[in-house]
């Protein structure tokens, strides 16, 4: 049971995911959302009041764009992409504080937040196989 525990409370202090964060914007909580994915991903959309820092470019942009101390979450494309990992990585190496959304940019836009690209707002839609969906949300 004690070990239950260490790994659920380990993994909850370095996870997080779009509905907790969608939650945390809402709340005004201090904390920077960033973006990992490539260029191409993130013109194509990306998540409403996010940072586009490449994981590739955290280490030497992060210093001089974030301040030190400052709570990170990352998000890549999905469950099926590691870069939300390398990019929480590079961030931890540099001493952030910083926790991994699960589900990266697809359940953001699955679960209907706000998502941008450089046309403005793309259309919210809700997936019934990720969420449930209430009427007054469609």
């Amino acid at each position: 049971m004690t070990d239950a525990i260490s790994f659920f409370t380990a993994k909850l202090s370095h996870e997080t995911d779009p509905s907790d964060v969608y939650a945390a914007q809402k709340r005004a909580d201090p904390f920077v959302l960033v973006d990992v994915r490539g260029d191409a991903a993130w013109a194509q959309g990306h998540v409403v009041g996010a940072v586009h820092m490449p994981y590739a470019e955290i280490a030497t942009r992060a210093p001089h764009e974030i301040p030190a101390g400052t709570e990170v979450v990352v998000y890549c494309w999905s469950p099926g992409c590691n870069a939300g990992a390398k990019g929480a990585l590079e961030f931890a190496r540099l001493g952030y504080p910083v926790r991994e959304m699960i589900g990266g940019y697809e359940y953001w836009v699955r679960e209907g937040q706000p998502a941008v690209n450089a046309s403005g707002p793309l259309p919210r839609t809700f997936d019934p196989l990720v969420m449930v969906v209430h009427q007054d949300a469609v």
